[in-house]
């Protein structure tokens, strides 16, 4: 059984850091959905053996911890709404870039460095760091790999797990694993690197890490081609490979739902047709020198429309029309949030079911009540954020009573599928039941047996991921 903090505690923390860790709870209470509200005396410690300070302090007196990074998460890892108030440990202050190798491609950082940050100073350098998401104007390294954060790059460089050489974490008794590696191969035992990474702060806290840097393409372009179904576009994407191999970066479906949404409340974008189509695609590529983007997206569009796989299209011939094309793409989650959905799902699915499944969602939501689906996100490794709406003159309110049968639909028919209920956004407390309704035994009996391993106490994210004992 966990403690709460108290004053008398909050006492000894001021003893071991100085005043300027002790923040105003202020947005740290809260997460972007507002589902929850959350509790707790909120420390940003400025370095990592502050950070294990206070950890040994919580441990000796059970006292839980909920790590904080940009808290920009939305299956709720970041608020523990209930239960003893713990101490939500940010990593805001921790913002040091610790050291960049140009000629291996490495950066090491603070765990509170925000991504945009990490890309300005792999740029400086005539690198990239591929990760990018919406939120990297606030998003931090440490939560982005405490939850192997996606984003839209996953296709060509993986996940941050991919991106990621080397660690450095507070573990639950206040020792510090300085797993800070730079190496590409490293066989000496088990992988604690890739064990903490995606564990939502649970088995320890990141406060560094050591990421990997990526040559930046000679030439980039991007192109909005009309397709006629999500076949036609998964047949597309197979075409794109075979013309352009690793070359392509990102292939994301956008279905005509989204870009209504975008007329009917914002954000303002300029549509890239005069008649939407019902399924269009946005593939961006990133190639060598000596090989021209425009020449190879036109070649695709050509092939795309011999195959009858593309309709209609649009090459960005400037960098201002390829950034318009994202920021079209990028508006969909705010202009998704302005509607309000019934219930959304971040699943992920084998490429080659994705447009059975989009077929069969459709049967599955509309026997459930009348609902507008938006359908959208990352083909090329098969994420797809799948969200269901009201129909205009309704609010999601009006289906409270359905909003949980709505969820398992989805996830039931994901599950069947061979998908995950969790593609890239992570379990949080969110979807702890949905770990416990569709993983393998095995895997959950594992999972525990690790948690309790190094974590015996519960202090760490108490109740994220797996359900408190």
């Amino acid at each position: 059984m966990l403690n709460p903090v108290t004053p008398e505690f909050v006492t000894r923390l001021r003893a071991i850091l100085p005043d300027a860790a002790f923040r105003d709870a202020g947005g740290h209470l809260s997460e972007p959905r507002g589902r929850w509200q959350g509790q707790g005396v909120v420390l940003a410690p400025a370095a990592t053996e502050d950070v294990a300070a206070v950890v040994r302090a919580c441990a000796e007196n059970r006292i839980g911890i909920v790590p904080y990074s940009g808290g920009t998460g939305l299956v709720g890892g970041q608020i523990m709404p209930d239960g003893p108030p713990p101490v939500i440990l940010s990593t805001e202050r921790m913002t040091r870039v610790r050291a960049v190798y140009p000629s291996e491609n490495v950066m090491v950082v603070d765990a509170g460095v925000i991504l945009a940050t990490v890309h300005a100073e792999a740029e400086a350098i005539g690198r990239m760091f591929p990760l990018s998401l919406a939120s990297e104007g606030s998003a931090r390294i440490g939560g982005l790999l405490s939850t192997n954060a996606g984003g839209v790059n996953v296709l060509r460089y993986g996940n941050a797990r991919a991106q990621c050489l080397g660690l450095e974490v507070v573990l639950a008794d206040g020792t510090v694993w300085n797993g800070l590696s730079r190496l590409r191969k490293d066989n000496t035992g088990y992988d604690l690197r890739d064990l903490m990474i995606g564990a939502e702060g649970t088995l320890g806290i990141i406060t560094g890490a050591a990421l990997r840097l990526m040559p930046r393409p000679a030439g980039v372009g991007a192109a909005m081609l009309a397709v006629p179904s999500p076949a036609a576009a998964l047949a597309l994407l197979a075409l794109a490979g075979d013309q352009m191999g690793e070359g392509v970066s990102a292939f994301e479906l956008i279905h005509r739902q989204g870009m209504d949404f975008l007329a009917e409340v914002g954000p303002e974008v300029k549509p890239p047709f005069a008649d939407q189509p019902e399924w269009m695609v946005l593939i961006d590529v990133g190639l060598p020198r000596g090989l021209s983007p425009d020449a190879a997206l036109e070649h695709l569009f050509e092939t795309g429309v011999e195959a009858g796989l593309v309709t209609d299209g649009v090459i960005a011939r400037s960098m201002a029309q390829r950034d318009a094309f994202w920021t079209i793409r990028e508006s969909i989650p705010e202009a998704n949030r302005r509607v309000g959905s019934v219930s959304s799902h971040d699943i992920s699915l084998p490429l080659s079911r994705v447009p059975e499944f989009i077929e069969e969602g459709g049967r599955v939501i509309a026997a459930i009540g009348d609902f507008r689906i938006n359908c959208f996100g990352h083909l090329g490794d098969g994420n797809l954020h799948y969200n269901v709406f009201p129909q205009p003159g309704r609010s999601r309110a009006d289906h409270d009573n359905v909003r949980g049968a709505v969820k398992e639909a989805v996830h039931d028919l994901t599950h069947a599928m061979g998908g995950s209920v969790s593609a890239e956004h992570g379990i949080g407390r969110l979807k702890v039941g949905d770990l416990e309704r569709y993983s393998d035994p095995a895997k959950l009996g594992m999972m525990r047996a690790i948690k309790s391993a190094l974590d015996p106490l519960g202090i760490l994210n108490p109740g994220a991921v797996l359900r408190q004992a």
